[in-house]
């Protein structure tokens, strides 16, 4: 299955990474190199991130890395990234839009 980053999902990594460089650049290219090998798992197995608390739509998932969600959609023939957030936060219907 393909795997796509919305441009919100995108912005937010690139986000967690400057934040996290600030103390520690190693550690912050850590987080976002396990935060893609987590997103590169679902290629194979696209349904093993629990269903979002916040929705009732099945195709809304989530895994969790470090202190972030990153939610994504299971589509037909992809799964998309949606968001990553702090793994505290709310997740906002605009984000699953």
């Amino acid at each position: 299955m393909k795997i796509s980053w919305s441009p919100l999902a995108a912005d937010r990594l690139e986000n967690i990474y400057e934040y996290i460089s600030v103390d520690n650049k190693a550690a912050a290219q850590k987080v976002v190199e396990r935060i893609f090998k987590k997103v590169e798992s679902l290629a194979k197995n696209p349904e093993r991130g629990r269903k979002v608390p916040e929705t009732n739509r099945e195709e809304i998932r989530e895994l969790f890395e470090s202190d972030y969600r990153i939610n994504y959609r299971i589509e037909t023939k992809r799964v998309s990234i949606l968001t990553i957030r702090n793994f505290k936060q709310i997740l906002p219907d605009k984000d699953i839009k």
